[in-house]
C-alpha cells in the first residue's frame, strides 16, 4: 500500500513540477473564473422569468443552477480528457514508451497521471464558486460538503472509465475518440447543464433519464444548493456506483489490450 501511495505521489509531483514552470496560466485562471462567474450572473438576470423559476428546484436561482452545471461539466471534461491529454503529452515529448514499460502497474499509471488534472480542476471550481459567493451571492452556506465530496468522487470514478476507453482508442488509432465529444455534446443538452430537464420535449426527457450525467448533476445540485444528506441522494449515487463497476474494470482491460497490441505492432510511440 505504501508503495502505491508513493508511486501516485511521484506522478503528482512530476505534473506539479511541469506546471510550475509555466506560472502565468494560474493568474489567467483566476481572472477567467471571475469573468466566467460574472457572465453567468448577468445572463441569469437577463433570462430570469416566472416560467423559469417554476421549472427550477424550489428556492434555487437560475444563477446558482447554471453555475453548478458549468463547474460540474468542468469535472466531467477532466474525467473524459485527462487520460488522453497525458498520453498525447508523453507521446509528443518522447516519454510514452518509458512511462508504459516501467514496473509500475497499469492502473497506478493511469490513476497517477490523472491526479494533477483533477486537483487543478478542483482548484478552478473552488475559485469559480468563491467569486460567485463573494460577488454574486452564490449560496455556499447551503452546501452539505460531505455529500458534495462524495458526489464528486463518484462522478470522477464513474466517468473516468469513459476517459480510459478514449485513451485506448488513442493508442490504437492515434487520434482522439470522437464518441467522447459526442457524449459531452449530448449531455450538455439533455443532462441539465444550463436548464432543467423538465423543459425538454418528452422524447428528450427519456434520453435524459437514461444518461448518468443527469443523475450526477441532480445529486450535485441537491448537495451543493439544498444541503442534501447521503440518504437523500442515495438513488443517483447508486446509479453512479453501478456505472463505475461496469465501466472502470472493462476500460482498464481495454487499455491493457490496446497497449499490448501497439507493442506487438511496434506502433506505441507513433503519431
Amino acid at each position: 500500500m505504501m508503495r502505491i501511495i508513493r508511486d501516485l505521489l511521484l506522478f503528482f509531483q512530476r505534473d506539479v513540477r511541469i506546471a510550475s514552470s509555466y506560472r502565468s496560466p494560474f493568474v489567467f485562471e483566476l481572472v477567467e473564473a471571475l469573468f466566467g462567474a460574472a457572465m453567468f450572473y448577468y445572463v441569469a438576470r437577463f433570462v430570469d422569468s416566472p416560467e423559469l423559476r417554476e421549472a427550477l428546484p424550489h428556492g434555487t436561482s437560475y444563477f446558482a443552477f447554471s453555475l453548478v452545471g458549468f463547474v460540474f461539466f468542468d469535472y466531467l471534461h477532466a474525467a473524459l480528457d485527462s487520460f488522453d491529454r497525458t498520453l498525447e503529452e508523453a507521446r509528443d515529448t518522447g516519454t510514452l514508451e518509458p512511462l508504459l514499460v516501467t514496473q509500475v502497474s497499469l492502473p497506478i499509471t493511469l490513476i497517477g497521471s490523472s491526479i494533477y488534472p483533477f486537483v487543478l480542476t478542483t482548484l478552478r471550481v473552488a475559485v469559480y464558486l468563491a467569486w460567485g459567493s463573494v460577488l454574486f451571492d452564490f449560496p455556499l452556506r447551503q452546501a452539505n460538503w460531505l455529500s458534495v465530496l462524495i458526489v464528486l468522487a463518484a462522478t470522477m470514478l464513474s466517468f473516468s472509465g469513459l476517459g480510459i476507453f478514449s485513451s485506448a482508442f488513442l493508442l490504437l488509432f492515434k487520434r482522439g475518440n470522437p464518441s467522447k465529444w459526442f457524449f459531452l455534446g449530448v449531455s450538455s443538452v439533455v443532462g441539465g447543464m444550463l436548464f432543467p430537464v423538465s423543459v425538454l420535449p418528452s422524447w428528450l426527457q427519456i434520453i435524459a433519464h437514461l444518461n448518468p450525467v443527469t443523475y450526477a448533476l441532480d445529486a450535485m445540485r441537491s448537495a451543493l444548493l439544498g444541503r442534501a444528506n447521503l440518504s437523500a441522494i442515495a438513488q443517483p449515487l447508486l446509479i453512479l456506483f453501478l456505472f463505475t463497476i461496469l465501466l472502470l474494470p472493462t476500460s482498464i482491460l481495454a487499455f491493457s489490450w490496446a497497449l499490448r497490441r501497439t507493442k506487438i505492432t511496434g506502433t506505441l510511440s507513433h503519431r
